[in-house]
Parts: structure tokens; C-alpha cells; sequence
């Protein structure tokens, strides 16, 4: 027996038909939220196939979601920018801190010694 397989061309084509059905309420499997998973039932496929053969229509999938890869990178990295930035100002502020607290170590230090002459005095 033999198993005819079908093409990419025409699988890739099953799984945009499948996005759209679900994205149009018209789903066979009675989907309502477009996810891989949803598509992947719709179409009769696994996750796995959209995942490792059909990256550019998960892309599109996650497109429709809101949750673009392109995006969330794109988040991610406003947000370690903002880290950055905040981690670089709590640095300086360390680093004046410093500066203040061996200032006054010095100036307590003098305080200290010109006290004991004080106090050898009476």
C-alpha cells in the first residue's frame, strides 16, 4: 500500500485555509481562538509540522495572536535597555555614596582626635 504524501506548497496552503477558517468563526473543528494549536487541529496536523516545516505561517499564527516573536523580542529588549539604564544610575549614586561616606569617615576621624585633645586639656 501505498502512502501518497502531500506537498509543502499544498500543506502550507491547508494551513493558511485553516488560520483563516478559524479566524472567521467558520472552523470544521469548532475553534474559536487562533493559536498553533487550534490551526494544527483544524488542519489535521500536528504542532510539531507548523513548528519545524512551516515556521513563516507560525509566525503568521503568532502574528494573529499579538504575540509576534519580532515584538516580543522587540519588548524584551526595551525592557533590559531600561534595566540597563536603571542599573547604570544606581551605580553612580553607589559610587557617590561612597565618596560621601569616606568623607565623613575623615571628617569623623578629625572630629575624634581634635575631642581627646579637648578632653587632655581639662
Amino acid at each position: 500500500m501505498t502512502i501518497a504524501y502531500k506537498t509543502s506548497e499544498v500543506r502550507e496552503k491547508e494551513l493558511r485555509l485553516a488560520l483563516a477558517r478559524i479566524q472567521h468563526g467558520r472552523a470544521r473543528s469548532g475553534e474559536t481562538k487562533v493559536s498553533i494549536a487550534a490551526v494544527a487541529r483544524e488542519a489535521g496536523v500536528s504542532r510539531a509540522l507548523i513548528h519545524n516545516h512551516y515556521p513563516g505561517i507560525a509566525e503568521v499564527i503568532r502574528e494573529a495572536q499579538g504575540h509576534s516573536s519580532r515584538v516580543q523580542r522587540d519588548v524584551k529588549h526595551q525592557k533590559l535597555q531600561a534595566e540597563r539604564d536603571r542599573n547604570r544610575a544606581l551605580r553612580l549614586e553607589i559610587e557617590e555614596l561612597r565618596e560621601k561616606i569616606s568623607k565623613l569617615a575623615s571628617l569623623n576621624e578629625m572630629l575624634r582626635v581634635e575631642n581627646l585633645a579637648l578632653k587632655s586639656i581639662q
